[in-house]
């Protein structure tokens, strides 16, 4: 399809979308109909919209901004200052034993420090003091600290632990994985844990801008021709029709609205579409379209969950189950409203309104609206002695602990009978990945979470040999649709003659100047010609390490470890001019 026909196409879609917003308030049946065809319609998701900023959405919806301000989301990010922290000062010092540091947090006037050292015996014989820029975290679980060193973010190894009113390591700093002062802060944690920042491409982790906390946009969409049309007059009567100049989740089908929720609150194994960044998927959209998140799935373990998979286990509800029909999608009678016709996050949480602030009843309510038949439960409780007015969540949203973030409770979102013991009795076993957001994806999408899996959660074996069986490279074609996860997933093999034989089949010229070229958010060719350079500089064949690290700098030139690794390698080959020059611009 050539650019012009694109930009053709584009162009009538925004001008049959005009159409229809401004015929609205005449035509209800152009605004009612299913809302699984009104997305394809959203004004704000054409290229041209853009983010206005919380402040601005303030300007006509006070009362919501005022609420919304005190939600997990609306806390989720900040700088660092004491009204920002939800930490205890007075004990505030922690051991990392297997790593034989200490660390204490303390205010130095209004800049918050974490001081690392280590004792022999009474003395200190060593110490490093670092300045913590931000605070991610509403203070309801956790505080975890990020520093920023030329806008490259990485996480400080203190958090702090509100439920417990205790300081630890981070989650993952943990067991002889203490990365001090240095795991970076990618796009794929900003983008979840706060709004969108402006990241600098070809690096891992530099920002030239971070926001301050999650705001209306990430839910509603880019602002822009919405602020515009309200700023011409145009008005549209929502209680009749839909906004297409921003998106009201309440308005969309129930997919579309778990999509919004799931984008975040459905965390586990992630894994993009091809050209895709963690920024393109907007409300509205089809998440899958964007990227599919896998978990694992393992026998006699249901009641373990992890921190953000309030999604997941929703869905796995009877509650969720029976609102749906036999093909898994919502029958929708509500045009306008479709959520109110199967259970939604939204059926218990209004996202505007923080939980800490929720009446109880309100969650209560939502169980008696479906259970109950003038006002006598349809549930075996009431023989139990247990009331319509007694706590639903308590008993079948239990409160523990996840398996992936220490000393933090929540509710199970898993809604059931309570377990027995019976029901936890039974070995752990790993049956494999599943994909929660699509039902058929790709080989390729396998693959990539299998080695997903190996490299940042589980580092077992098995996953690297899953990931094998979904990868072909019997025939030229296998090899080159495919040859960024087999480098990969012979990288991590340490099977460094089985990369340079791969990569002689397809050789340099065509790796370097036609296949691994591409800059994006992810640096995927960038890590496969890095991968390839080191399997080259283990074999001994420096020249051509250093013509693959070489690519990856210029396909990525702010990922540090490759401009490291460069320079090694040039002054490896005596050529120290050239190490010192890329060195000193690191």
């Amino acid at each position: 399809m050539s650019k012009s026909f694109k930009y053709l196409l584009l162009g009538l879609v925004f001008i049959i979308g005009l159409v229809i917003f401004s015929c609205e308030g005449n035509k209800e049946n152009k605004t009612t109909q299913t809302v699984k065809k009104d997305t394809l319609l959203y004004l704000n998701h054409s290229d041209s919209a853009k983010y206005v900023g919380i402040n601005t959405c303030k300007l006509c919806h006070q009362d919501i901004y005022n609420t919304y301000i005190k939600t997990g989301m609306g806390k989720s990010f900040d700088l660092a200052t004491k009204s920002k922290s939800s930490g205890d000062y007075h004990n505030s010092i922690i051991r990392d034993k297997i790593g034989d540091f200490y660390y204490k947090a303390f205010w130095l006037n209004d800049s918050l420090q974490f001081l690392e050292y280590r004792l022999k015996g009474k003395d200190t014989i060593y110490k490093r003091q670092e300045t913590v820029d931000f605070i991610v975290g509403s203070g309801q679980h956790t505080n975890s600290h990020i520093q920023s060193v030329n806008g490259y973010l990485n996480q400080m190894p203190m958090t702090f632990y509100t439920q417990k009113q205790k300081w630890d390591l981070p989650p993952g700093f943990e067991d002889g994985r203490n990365t001090r002062f240095m795991r970076k802060i990618g796009l794929e944690c900003m983008s979840c844990h706060n709004n969108y920042p402006e990241f600098v491409l070809g690096s891992e982790n530099k920002f030239t801008a971070v926001p301050e906390g999650i705001n209306c946009e990430r839910c509603h969409g880019p602002g822009s021709i919405h602020v515009a049309q309200r700023q011409n007059g145009s008005r549209v009567d929502t209680s009749k029709f839909i906004d297409y100049t921003i998106v009201n989740p309440a308005k969309l089908s129930i997919d579309a609205q778990f999509d919004i929720c799931q984008r975040c609150h459905l965390q586990g194994n992630t894994v993009l579409k091809e050209g895709k960044s963690f920024y393109d998927f907007k409300p509205g959209m089809k998440l899958s379209d964007y990227m599919t998140v896998f978990l694992p799935k393992y026998k006699n373990a249901d009641d373990e969950f992890i921190m953000a998979s309030h999604a997941d286990r929703l869905k796995q509800s009877q509650c969720f189950i029976k609102s749906v029909t036999s093909t898994g999608s919502v029958t929708e009678t509500n045009k306008l409203k479709p959520y109110k016709d199967a259970m939604t996050c939204v059926t218990c949480h209004n996202p505007h309104v923080s939980v800490r602030e929720t009446n109880p009843n309100v969650f209560n309510d939502a169980c008696n609206s479906c259970h109950t038949t003038n006002g006598k439960s349809k549930l075996n409780c009431s023989k139990k002695g247990i009331t319509i007015k007694s706590n639903c969540v308590s008993c079948h949203m239990p409160k523990s602990g996840s398996i992936d973030i220490p000393h933090v409770t929540v509710h199970d979102h898993y809604i059931r009978k309570p377990l027995t013991k019976k029901d936890k009795d039974g070995i752990k076993e790993f049956i494999g990945l599943y994909a929660i957001n699509e039902k058929n994806p790709s080989a390729y999408t396998k693959a990539k979470a299998y080695i997903n899996q190996y490299e940042k959660f589980e580092g077992k074996l098995y996953c690297l040999d899953s990931a094998a069986f979904y990868l072909k490279d019997k025939t030229d074609v296998d090899l080159k649709n495919n040859i960024d996860l087999l480098i990969q997933l012979y990288f991590n093999k340490n099977e460094f003659n089985k990369i340079a034989n791969y990569v002689d089949k397809l050789t340099d010229n065509y790796l370097i100047n036609t296949k691994l070229t591409k800059k994006s958010y992810s640096n995927d060719d960038a890590w496969t010609c890095y991968r390839i350079g080191e399997a080259f500089s283990n074999l001994g064949e420096i020249s051509r390490a250093i013509n693959y690290y070489r690519q990856a700098v210029s396909i990525a030139p702010y990922v540090l470890d490759f401009k490291n690794k460069y320079g090694a390698a040039l002054a490896s080959n005596n050529l120290l001019p050239n190490a010192e020059k890329n060195l000193v611009k690191s």
